[in-house]
């Protein structure tokens, strides 16, 4: 009786203990829980204060960036104004040469802390185009800080230099290969690997241009569209069938001329590539082009290549037209039911007629430039 009496307060006892451990144990688990939700109170108030306050200081940031992009707005108008009543005085005879040459030079310093500086980030943003776009997607491309935007500028002009060597290798060898190894048919797997190369370098090309274009850069349009046109072609090229034999050198044709007249704008963008950015170096010291400006493609020369660069373009471009007129006459005269030849020869005579267009402006511009340094000598002899 007394061991089971014993044994039952004994139980009793570790029974009424753990009890009590288990309401301490329920006790500390509310106390941590409510020390858990006060900081979690107290993180959710300190954000919502950091919320507040960042809300405050956008909203201040935004309405000074408004009121400064409205000045940068007006000072970008009367630049361009300024410039248009120049140009207009200029062809007047309403300003002497000598007079005008500072205000041009004015004008480029002014447009320069405008349009190359940390208020370029102010001004409207140029349209981003649907190539763009349709790339892309709406996706901000333009750069808020000057070193991120001329980076995207060194990137083009490596890439131009990288791929002006392959431009002329690829065709060379592939003529090359034609008469050695090939008895003078080309195979067509190698001819459709340069079409998607081309299609690859062109829209490449195109795309660098847009996006600097959009930060700033003054791309001729016409170059932009020029490389649209190349696109097609090369891709209405990869469908065109100039499977060899039995008539290999009446289906060969185009392409024997298209590779030749490719080592030829090879040769003119590793010219222009040398010296056309020697000089846009020059120009922007100068004041003269902005730090985003790049060189104009194989449509243009800069002073010292006229003997040289111009010839060739001018030959390029004649070749490329008469390319495009040979293939319309083949289509025409041989009833050849391609409509590749038709689409290929449309493209390189409008591809030839803008780049001749475009060449001979410049030469227009640099021939008024001439007269006008010309005429403001005269003028200082007077004036002596």
């Amino acid at each position: 009786m007394n061991y089971n009496n014993s044994n039952g307060t004994d139980t009793g006892a570790v029974h009424d203990g753990s009890e009590g451990d288990e309401k301490s144990d329920a006790g500390k688990d509310r106390s941590d829980g409510d020390d858990l939700a006060k900081q979690v109170a107290d993180l959710l108030e300190k954000c919502k204060r950091l919320q507040d306050a960042a809300s405050a200081h956008s909203s201040r940031i935004r309405s000074e960036s408004q009121a400064l992009s409205q000045q940068a707005v007006a000072l970008d108008s009367e630049i361009k104004q300024l410039h248009k009543d120049l140009v207009s005085s200029l062809e007047k005879d309403e300003i002497n040469p000598g007079l005008a040459e500072k205000v041009e030079d004015g004008w480029y310093r002014a447009r320069g802390m405008i349009h190359e500086g940390d208020v370029a980030s102010l001004l409207p943003h140029k349209s981003y185009g649907l190539f763009l776009r349709s790339f892309l997607g709406p996706v901000n491309v333009r750069a808020n800080r000057n070193d991120v935007r001329f980076k995207v500028k060194e990137e083009y002009n490596a890439y131009r230099d990288r791929t002006a060597l392959l431009f002329l290798a690829f065709p060379c060898v592939l003529l090359l290969l034609k008469n050695v190894f090939w008895k003078g048919c080309l195979p067509a797997l190698p001819v459709q690997v340069y079409q998607v190369w081309l299609l690859v370098f062109y829209t490449s090309l195109a795309l660098r241009e847009n996006i600097l274009r959009v930060n700033g850069s003054d791309i001729r349009p016409w170059w932009v569209y020029h490389h649209y046109c190349a696109m097609v072609m090369s891709l209405v090229c990869l469908t065109w069938p100039i499977q060899g034999q039995p008539n290999c050198v009446e289906k060969q044709h185009g392409v024997r001329l298209f590779l030749a007249w490719a080592v030829l704008q090879g040769i003119a963008m590793l010219l222009q590539n040398r010296y056309q950015r020697q000089r846009l170096y020059t120009r922007i010291a100068l004041g003269k082009a902005g730090r985003m400006d790049v060189v104009s493609g194989e449509t243009a020369g800069v002073k010292g290549q006229l003997w040289v660069l111009y010839p060739l373009l001018f030959i390029l471009q004649g070749f490329e037209l008469f390319i495009g007129c040979r293939l319309l006459q083949n289509a025409i005269e041989e009833n050849m039911h391609e409509w590749q030849r038709v689409v290929c020869g449309l493209l390189l005579l409008i591809m030839a007629v803008g780049n001749f267009a475009n060449t001979m402006g410049t030469l227009v511009a640099k021939a008024r430039i001439k007269t006008k340094k010309r005429m403001q000598g005269k003028t200082d002899k007077k004036a002596i």
